[in-house]
């Protein structure tokens, strides 16, 4: 029980953070300072109902990975969804088949608001093909929704809807300048992506970047260059996201502990010297928080037919939240295997603890479907 109040002080104290740096980034944004002050004090309510759960013996994390969608409209080198064919071109009826609807995805989150959840992370696929979706979590305004995307698809209509609805925050996805960018998600992307970024500037909307961090790029992405360039593209915030290899061959590219203790440092730096803008490392120091954040500790992932997983780089359930509630679905077996056997705080190459483990947590599934 101690180990639990001390997480969930270490989380809750990491949401404030989070809230206070946009409150902050976003003071001569007035429909978005608004809007976060207000928001300032549904966090504050979802705490205390994080707080009192906590008191009768149930966690709940204060994230959630949503996976709306597993259709996308690039080809992105090393994509870790099409390694693990959660990613398609199409959703035609056999594609679509089991997909979660718009309806399902409100009822879910209506469910995390009610439990205290504050953060969902829209992610696909590209989740600005599900415009049922996005409309629904616009009427969620006590949920901030942090919407991962390639930034190829936000059109005038999605402007609208993310002028209207402010809790929708677009998360833009690189690699670093233009040609790490392009080598990777396909020649003239970033471009696009940069042609995204004035258009939502112009319009007040608050958006972030999502960094996706190797050994190859990481120089270039927090050079002081990159980082200010970024700022000046109206981005406020900057998501690094620790490499997850797709296979064996591709963990060469993956952190160890010497380049992520560097990377950790340098952010340290960053979040001295620079104002106006948001960093956040992905997952971040896991010694701090005991150990990986995933399978409800800290966050869990719900994929686009609605099966509970770890993390989306540990794409296996046991629990589907279309039969059962997002309550139950945090007391999974194979969550709490996880937890109870220790696989969580094992030590890893990559953003991923569980990669390593990927036939330790297969195997896990395949006891309860005995």
């Amino acid at each position: 029980m101690e180990e639990n109040r001390s997480l969930e002080e270490y989380l809750s104290n990491g949401v404030r953070n989070i809230v206070k740096g946009i409150l902050k980034a976003s003071f001569t944004n007035r429909k978005t300072s608004i809007f976060m002050t207000k928001y300032m004090v549904s966090s504050r309510r979802a705490r205390e109902k994080r707080k009192a759960a906590e008191a009768m013996g149930e966690h709940i994390p204060p994230f959630l990975i949503a996976s709306i969608t597993n259709k996308c409209n690039l080809h992105c080198k090393g994509c870790y969804a099409r390694a693990n064919h959660s990613c398609t071109d199409h959703c035609g009826s056999k594609e679509a088949e089991g997909i979660l609807t718009g309806a399902d995805w409100g009822r879910i989150f209506t469910q995390a608001e009610e439990l205290g959840i504050e953060f969902i992370l829209l992610a696909g696929g590209e989740p600005f093909v599900r415009k049922d979706v996005l409309l629904e979590a616009g009427k969620h305004s006590n949920i901030l929704f942090p919407i991962f995307t390639n930034g190829t698809m936000i059109n005038e209509s999605f402007l609208k809807l993310l002028e209207k609805n402010r809790n929708l925050m677009p998360v833009i996805s690189m690699e670093g300048e233009q040609e790490t960018t392009d080598a990777r998600r396909g020649e003239g992307i970033y471009q696009m992506v940069e042609d995204t970024m004035k258009r939502l500037n112009d319009s007040g909307v608050l958006f972030g970047a999502s960094v996706t961090v190797t050994k190859q790029n990481m120089q270039e992405v927090f050079s002081d260059a990159f980082v200010h360039k970024m700022k000046s593209n109206g981005i406020k915030a900057i998501i690094y996201v620790e490499y997850v290899p797709v296979d064996q061959e591709s963990t060469a590219l993956a952190l160890d502990e010497l380049t992520r203790k560097e990377m950790m440092q340098r952010l340290d730096t960053l979040r001295r010297e620079v104002a106006g803008l948001i960093f956040i490392a992905f997952p971040g120091d896991e010694k701090t928080s005991g150990g990986c954040l995933a399978a409800g500790r800290g966050f869990f992932h719900i994929n686009a037919r609605g099966g509970a997983e770890p993390c989306p780089f540990s794409p296996y359930s046991d629990t589907n939240v279309r039969t059962t509630s997002l309550k139950e679905a945090l007391s999974s077996p194979l969550f709490c295997k996880l937890k109870e056997n220790g696989n969580l705080t094992e030590s890893h190459i990559g953003g991923c603890v569980l990669f390593e483990q990927e036939e330790q947590v297969k195997s896990i599934v395949e006891e309860q479907e005995l």
